[in-house]
């Protein structure tokens, strides 16, 4: 069991990131899903932004896009996940060469994909 944190969770179930939650909740991971505005997805409180999440996270996976994963940079470091994962759509090599600066394993791969497949 990991703690991972979703960042750019949505309520919209046609939405990957809602996908996501709900796929890791099905895993039997502890989900953290941040949504600045959403109470809860899939039955796990939402987090307005990295800084709220209580513990200790081992996988961030992005759904956000590269310009809002450069403003979050330094609160991704001050994080200090095990590992990130850019899901398609969300690679950002400036945040990528930087976690590597900071001992962060970096993945461009699909969560959903990696959960399926036994890669997560």
């Amino acid at each position: 069991m990991k703690n991972v944190a979703v960042l750019g969770a949505s309520p919209k179930e046609d939405r990957y990131s809602n996908k996501a939650v709900l796929e890791l909740v099905n895993h039997g991971h502890n989900v953290y899903p941040i949504h600045p505005l959403c109470a809860e997805i899939h039955g796990q409180p939402c987090y307005k932004q990295l800084d709220d999440i209580p513990c200790d996270i081992d996988t961030l996976t992005l759904y956000v896009i590269k310009e809002y994963s450069t403003e979050l940079m330094d609160n991704i470091f001050a994080l200090k996940p095990n590992r990130i994962i850019m899901n398609p759509g969300t690679e950002n090599p400036l945040l990528e060469s930087q976690a590597k600066e900071h001992d962060i394993e970096v993945i461009r791969g699909c969560t959903l994909v990696m959960l399926h497949t036994g890669q997560f």
